[in-house]
């Protein structure tokens, strides 16, 4: 399921390496458009390169909520970490390299999202060491189409169409892992 989007014109760290960090706002909003091959509509990573690795990013809600209990922090948005869709219930490293559909638009797992050191400024000091090995997932957009926040709440609204109510992920071939087992399978293409 998705609990939460977000959106930013600019890049705060992406490209900062020696400089202050930027200081544009990250926007949470209820849906994003996914643009095949390009990245979100009004995302500062839309159109950013060629077959760019991350033209959608995601972080899972139970890192979040373990970094919170880990370091104290009550305070601060899952935004923070400058991921655009915030997951719970998908076992995202799982997906690096296979091929899954999330609301009826397709993705490609590219990449895990490294943490930097500017999450030590952002979050807490010692996150980056934290975030190790689960800082989420880099992605390509394969189709185009909307993902919606929190779609489990807006079954039965006329607003959203049915496949953008879709709570579970989608994922094309057989079962290749573990989390086939909540509904989730993979294609893997190395075979």
């Amino acid at each position: 399921m998705i609990e939460r989007l977000f959106i930013s014109l600019g890049h705060n760290y992406f490209g900062h390496h020696g400089k202050p960090a930027d200081e544009h706002p990250l926007v949470e909003v209820g849906e994003i458009e996914c643009v095949a091959g390009r990245g979100i509509r009004g995302d500062r990573f839309l159109d950013h390169k060629d077959n760019y690795q991350g033209q959608i990013t995601f972080f899972a809600w139970e890192v979040y909520e373990d970094l919170c209990r880990q370091f104290g922090v009550k305070d601060e948005s899952p935004g923070v970490f400058r991921r655009n869709a915030v997951t719970r219930g998908l076992n995202l490293k799982a997906l690096i390299g296979q091929e899954f559909e999330l609301q009826g638009v397709t993705f490609a797992g590219v990449a895990e999202c490294k943490p930097c050191y500017w999450m030590n400024q952002a979050f807490a000091p010692g996150a980056e060491a934290a975030m190790q090995g689960r800082g989420g997932l880099r992605a390509r957009i394969l189709t185009s189409g909307w993902l919606a926040a929190g779609v489990e709440s807006a079954r039965g609204n006329p607003a959203i169409s049915v496949d953008r109510q879709r709570a579970m992920i989608e994922v094309h071939g057989k079962p290749s892992h573990p989390d086939a087992t909540l509904g989730l399978t993979c294609r893997d293409w190395s075979s």
